[in-house]
């Protein structure tokens, strides 16, 4: 039976010794036909295996290769080599699966860059780096529903195909039965979407938070984690065409108590990663440290991976006004030297440059910008009472920028639908939204976190392709 075995992590923290164990794996290295570094997964470090001289024919020896992998049934024995408590000698090796050592792309003596990895992406799972990243990113989206279940909150599966475009941008993947060659055509030779599968134009989602609006109106607090879509022709270390949102709607919340959940919850899933992943943060603390070598000094992290995350957990987040932003840019060296590529001026949607200056430079800590002028931010965030900036708050993390974007939702009816005709959203498409303002309205907020910014937050990785099994980008859908 094959469940009987049991896993190299639980192993390697064991102190008894002397009894038969079953470990499965793969091959990491073979040496001098006597010592197998196995690895199943669990962990980044490897169990050793001894297999005495004589005990393994020359076939079974040919056949324990990098990648290969193997059935071990063995003791459980103290190990007199560095770095590991205990090793495994073995009684019977299996090979339950062999690998072609010419032909496999992952050979330790070549040490393959990011780069190639994510040309192999189908494989990359098994390196150290991605061991690490994948186990953190486990962890992270475990400690999410938990942070949520123990509020009690509801979790509430929002559609991912959808006729609503909930940030009025317009970038999405539209979702048709219809035959591309030739789709049934309207008198002004537009195409007919009353023939298609939904008898209307229909896409993948953007944002899960309209339809969480609706649930929060009836369980106060509800929360979504799934799958967004946007159709952004952006080549960027930031950006991907498919990535998870966590989007949470409370009713009964203003703006404040939309940022203190906000903080308090990213605080909480970076401290659970801390206390269930510290080997593998480590791990990826040093692998950020010797990339960084290779960098110019002022291009290098003042902190560390372990220094910035237990910075993050022990320092309250700074809070200002977009207007209070505008001004620090416009007083800063890098603007008066004319170091920033994009305009300062008050109006403006903040770039990523201008958001890392504040966090890196000015501030060096998390910040949460509130307070946006209203012709940059989406219909349904509440106007303030000057009349043109809304309660809007982005929370601002070292090293990636916008990591969290949120807001107070606009619940007066008459001020709701005056926004949606200014900004030429489909009043009438909408009634099912509007019917929230309209039976029982309270004040409510919530936010959207970009899940895989959050993991290259927590990882180090620079790449926000590196931190979701298999990217989706401009003219790149492998897998």
């Amino acid at each position: 039976m094959f469940n009987t075995r049991t896993k190299i992590k639980t192993l390697l923290a064991q102190e008894a010794t002397g009894q038969e164990v079953i470990v499965m794996g793969w091959v990491r290295s073979f040496r001098n036909n006597q010592f197998i570094a196995l690895n199943d997964g669990s962990t980044n470090n490897n169990l050793q295996i001894v297999t005495e001289l004589g005990l393994l024919d020359e076939n079974t020896l040919k056949r324990i290769t990098t990648g290969a992998s193997l059935k071990v049934v063995g003791e459980l024995i103290p190990s007199l080599g560095k770095g590991q408590k205990v090793e495994v000698k073995a009684k019977t090796v299996e090979v339950l699966g062999d690998c072609d050592g010419e032909k496999y792309p992952l050979q330790l003596k070549n040490r393959p860059s990011l780069e190639y990895l994510r040309e192999v992406a189908h494989l990359r799972f098994r390196t150290n780096t991605f061991g690490a990243v994948f186990r953190v990113r486990h962890s992270l989206a475990f400690a999410v529903h938990k942070f949520f279940n123990d509020k009690g909150f509801v979790y509430l599966h929002t559609p991912i195909v959808t006729s609503s475009d909930a940030e009025g941008a317009g970038e999405m993947f539209r979702v048709t039965t219809l035959p591309l060659d030739n789709p049934p055509r309207k008198e002004d030779g537009s195409i007919d979407f009353a023939e298609d599968f939904f008898g209307k134009s229909a896409n993948l989602t953007v944002s899960g938070q309209l339809e969480g609006e609706l649930g929060a109106m009836a369980f106060s607090d509800i929360y979504t984690f799934g799958p967004t879509f946007r159709a952004e022709n952006s080549n960027t270390t930031r950006h991907l065409a498919e990535f998870w949102m966590i989007e949470p709607e409370m009713a009964f919340y203003d703006i404040e108590d939309n940022m203190n959940l906000a903080e308090e919850f990213i605080r909480y899933i970076i401290r659970h990663a801390m206390e269930n992943n510290r080997e593998d943060l480590e791990f990826l603390a040093q692998r950020l440290a010797e990339e960084e070598k290779q960098l110019p000094q002022d291009k290098r992290s003042e902190m560390g991976l372990i220094e910035k995350l237990e910075f993050v957990l022990n320092n309250n987040f700074e809070r200002i006004t977009y207007t209070d932003a505008i001004n620090i840019l416009l007083d800063s060296p890098a603007y008066k030297k004319k170091k920033f590529q994009y305009e300062v001026k008050w109006g403006i949607d903040l770039q990523s440059e201008h958001e890392r200056y504040l966090v890196e430079k000015h501030f060096k800590k998390p910040v949460i910008v509130t307070g946006y002028p209203a012709a940059i931010k989406a219909f349904y965030m509440r106007m303030n009472d000057d009349g043109k900036t809304v309660a809007a708050m982005d929370i601002l993390a070292p090293g990636i920028g916008e990591i969290v974007g949120g807001s107070q939702r606009e619940e007066r009816l008459e001020k709701l639908v005056q926004r949606m005709e200014d900004m030429h959203v489909p009043v009438d498409e909408m009634q099912w939204y509007l019917d929230t303002r309209r039976y029982g309205s309270v004040p409510h907020a919530g936010f959207g976190l970009g899940f895989e910014r959050m993991v290259q937050f927590v990882t180090g990785m620079g790449n926000i392709r590196d931190v979701i099994p298999f990217a989706r980008t401009p003219k790149n859908c492998e897998f």
